[in-house]
């Protein structure tokens, strides 16, 4: 049972601030005329979360990061793309009262994979807490460890997508959604920022 509660506050402890990853989740929720449509950027993005995990608890991802070209690769495609999805999504807000475009199954799921696996804080953070934290368990409670932590993952992207299709349901104005689609904006200009930062002072 420690196993099982270990993961899961540090499976909670590194999704649940405002990110990138959520804040697209939360958006396509909040834009999708129903869950069912928004299911393909939370699915993505929990195969991404459970191989991210599945390669920190494996020891892989440790291995790849300690090549400081692949780190840098990791920081500037991240902070370009993340900059792409700022301006779309500031631009599309300032339309149809601020009304976020659904976006389509296959840009829901390129999009969600680039948020997830491009980002550098996530695979740093994956491979330093998670990954660092399973090396107290061998066996079947490594396995456990994983699987818990993978799972918090999908059940938390799930959530948040409901969370953002029940007020894209109830905003009849579209001002919430101007608000948010702004702010979501900001987010991913400030993590583009500090990616560039720690890209230049590498």
């Amino acid at each position: 049972m420690s196993v099982f509660i270990h993961a899961v506050v540090l499976a909670f402890g590194l999704i649940l601030p405002l990110g990138v990853q959520n804040v697209f989740i939360f958006n396509q929720g909040m834009s999708q005329r129903s869950l069912m449509r928004a299911l393909p950027a939370v699915v993505t993005a929990g195969i991404s979360d459970t191989l991210l995990i599945g390669a920190a608890v494996g020891g892989i991802s440790l291995i790849l990061l300690q090549w400081p070209l692949l780190a840098g690769v990791l920081y500037a495609g991240g902070a370009a793309f993340l900059l792409y999805m700022a301006w779309n999504i500031w631009r599309s807000s300032g339309a149809a009262n601020g009304s976020l475009t659904a976006l389509s199954a296959g840009r829901q799921i390129a999009f969600a994979a680039s948020v997830s696996l491009l980002n550098p804080h996530a695979l740093l953070d994956t491979v330093a807490v998670i990954g660092t934290s399973s090396l107290q368990y061998e066996g079947m409670d490594r396995v456990t460890f994983a699987i818990t932590a993978a799972a918090v993952s999908w059940i938390w992207f799930l959530v948040l997508a409901s969370a953002g299709r029940l007020i894209g349901r109830t905003d009849r104005t579209g001002r919430i959604s101007l608000v948010f689609n702004r702010l979501s904006a900001g987010v991913m200009v400030v993590m583009a920022c500090m990616m560039l930062w720690k890209l230049i002072h590498m």
